[in-house]
């Protein structure tokens, strides 16, 4: 009688939609390894976050995916049962476009990019407001006013990084420059110790980067030379150096997009206008040499006792710089780096007076601030 009941209810809460949560299979193509401690690693982390926190969740990755390999990457994972695909690179863009429309019925989500489709969103935890608080600490701490920047590939999400640091050195440091090299690569250790140490061999005694290791931290220590993490918590391989820096949790993002797919918000069919750009407001990205550290104590005083002026004020640098940042966290912020007016390098005005730039803006930049030094490519006149 007992199995018969445990049937008979089974039944029926099947036949009344009250089954456990369906199973969902997302899957996820990596531009570099796991163990890279940038950029990939936070993706994998809050991957694993994700797959713990939604019931009936499984997920795959493929690493180090070049982006010609992508759509050769797509085609195994549907075929082996992927349907949401998570494709984290800029560079998978174009090739992302292409499997959507090749496979209608899978959902795809592009990381940092801007072409969307029926069946592909776009999603950005965002670190420009962060870039620009690190610059007021790398103004502050700069004693010869120069401050190097490694750089990754000169695509809009690193103009706008470096030209947001720019904005923030600047305005502490008004003369200083910041000086950057670009390595045409995300995890490529040889390159960015090569670049690091030809920056600090020109007399640029601050470093800041866009690479996938912790390889500037490191080379830049060797040299007593104070630096910033970038996207994950650097401070254990340099703690006397690494003054702040730019944290990710990806795992908001991804929980809210699977859920949302789980429960039938999110189809192929609706996901044309769908955009993630996620800041220190959603809790997505934080300032910080690593998590629960804004400010490394280390460089306190130094930070305390610089000062600058802000509306006619004078200011520490460690006051402005933890007061903009509980002021992006807030449900509703008042400040942006990018309100106008501002002007690029070469004089043009890019932003009017009292005008925000816009998320479309900000992600089709080309143009880089003052004080950034340096050739950029596709950088109009």
């Amino acid at each position: 009688m007992r199995k018969w009941l445990i049937g008979t209810v089974t039944a029926l809460m099947l036949g009344l939609g009250m089954a456990q949560p369906t199973g969902l299979k997302a899957c996820f193509i990596y531009v570099g390894p796991i163990g890279d401690v940038g950029w990939t690693y936070a993706h994998d982390e809050a991957r694993r976050a994700a797959e713990k926190a939604i019931p009936g969740l499984t997920t795959q990755y493929v690493e180090s995916v070049k982006p010609a390999d992508t759509l050769a990457t797509v085609d195994r994972l549907v075929a082996g049962g992927c349907k949401v695909i998570f494709t984290t690179s800029f560079d998978f863009m174009d090739p992302t476009l292409e499997a959507a429309k090749k496979y209608p019925e899978i959902i795809f989500a592009h990381a940092s990019g801007f072409k969307r489709a029926p069946n592909m969103l776009t999603y950005m935890a965002d670190f420009y407001q962060i870039y620009y608080l690190n610059g007021l600490m790398a103004g502050a701490l700069t004693k010869s006013g120069k401050v190097g920047y490694v750089a990754a590939f000169p695509i809009p999400e690193l103009k706008r990084h470096i030209s947001a640091f720019a904005l923030g050195v600047r305005a502490v440091n008004p003369r200083a420059t910041v000086n950057v090299k670009w390595i045409n690569a995300w995890y490529d250790p040889v390159k960015a110790r090569e670049a690091a140490e030809a920056l600090m061999a020109e007399g640029n005694d601050i470093l800041a980067f866009t690479e996938d290791t912790a390889t500037v931290i490191q080379t830049a220590a060797r040299r007593r030379v104070p630096s910033f993490s970038h996207y994950n918590s650097m401070y254990k391989y340099a703690p006397d150096y690494v003054v702040s820096g730019q944290l990710v949790d990806w795992s908001v993002i991804y929980i809210d997009i699977l859920k949302k797919v789980q429960n039938g918000t999110y189809t192929p069919r609706n996901l044309q206008n769908v955009d993630y750009w996620w800041l220190a407001r959603e809790r997505a990205v934080m300032l910080g040499a690593q998590v629960g550290m804004p400010i490394n104590p280390k460089f306190e005083p130094a930070l305390k006792q610089a000062s600058m002026t802000v509306n006619g004020r004078k200011v520490s640098v460690y006051d402005r710089v933890m007061e903009l940042y509980k002021d992006i966290q807030s449900p509703n912020p008042k400040w942006d780096p990018f309100t106008g007016p501002i002007r690029d390098r070469n004089g043009v005005l890019r932003v009017p007076a009292g005008r925000k730039m816009t998320v479309k803006e900000l992600n089709e930049m080309q143009w880089v601030a003052p004080g950034v030094v340096g050739p950029v490519p596709d950088e109009p006149k």
